[in-house]
């Protein structure tokens, strides 16, 4: 076979044997560069005043939900969000702190920006688990959560929620306990009892009374008793009276202070 002739070698050295070169970049032009400079501060002059300048993205109505016992319009008024303003100006945390404030029923809110032109406060209220009677002239019962936080004044008991009685003696072994552990204390102690109880204890409890720290005990229905002693091992404590009162359901006193060791006597 014949071999490549002298023309074809020739043109195989002056093909180039590696990738093209690259080709180098212009930089823009001082016109281009003052261009897209205007471009953008347009833009953003543009995008300001659509903000905060413009009639297009202001505030014109504001939502309430998650109310139970307030209405939306007491959360509107607490709120006091300033209705015509810029939204993107609207300061959300000042107004989640004014409804914390001045209306202690709320445990939290999310104040939420609803574009174009809302405001969104979505609520959520306390739940009472004690009442406390209310000191003074002024009468009604107090609220408690299950936190302990007194935070609502009521003419009229509410309704399936225990009357919490502290019978505390400042005397004896009562007194001591009063002393070490303070009145607030021994509140939320009662307040854990209550978050335990069984539901169908929980909906015949008319009184939970604390005398000590290890000292509580229930009033249901009918005038049965039961005598639960501290807020310890309120599991425990629940899951047995449970059980002794489907055991002896004519009882009229159940004792749980013990968990290991229950009673229960009458009927």
């Amino acid at each position: 076979m014949a071999g490549p002739t002298t023309a074809e070698r020739g043109a195989r050295q002056q093909e180039p044997s590696g990738p093209p070169p690259a080709r180098r970049l212009r930089p823009p032009s001082v016109r281009t560069i003052i261009i897209l400079g205007l471009a953008l501060v347009l833009l953003g002059a543009g995008g300001g005043w659509l903000l905060y300048g413009s009639q297009w993205l202001r505030v014109e109505r504001v939502t309430v939900s998650g109310t139970r016992v307030l209405t939306p319009e007491q959360v509107r008024e607490a709120a006091d969000v300033p209705v015509g303003a810029p939204l993107v100006s609207v300061d959300t945390e000042g107004i989640e702190d004014r409804l914390r404030e001045k209306l202690p029923r709320i445990d939290s809110v999310d104040v939420v920006r609803s574009w174009p032109h809302g405001i969104g406060l979505k609520v959520v209220e306390r739940t009472p688990v004690l009442l406390l009677e209310n000191p003074g002239d002024r009468g009604g019962f107090l609220e408690v959560d299950d936190e302990g936080v007194r935070f609502a004044t009521v003419s009229r008991a509410t309704k399936g929620v225990p009357l919490l009685k502290l019978t505390l003696s400042r005397s004896g072994s009562a007194g001591a306990s009063l002393r070490r552990f303070g009145e607030e204390r021994l509140v939320r102690e009662a307040v854990r009892v209550a978050g335990v109880l069984p539901d169908r204890v929980a909906r015949d409890t008319r009184t939970l009374k604390v005398r000590s720290y290890d000292a509580i005990s229930l009033e249901l229905s009918g005038g049965r008793t039961v005598s639960w002693g501290s807020a310890e091992k309120g599991a425990a404590k629940a899951r047995t009276l449970a059980a002794l009162m489907k055991a002896a359901p004519g009882a009229r006193h159940f004792d749980v202070s013990v968990p290991t060791a229950p009673a229960s006597s009458g009927s």
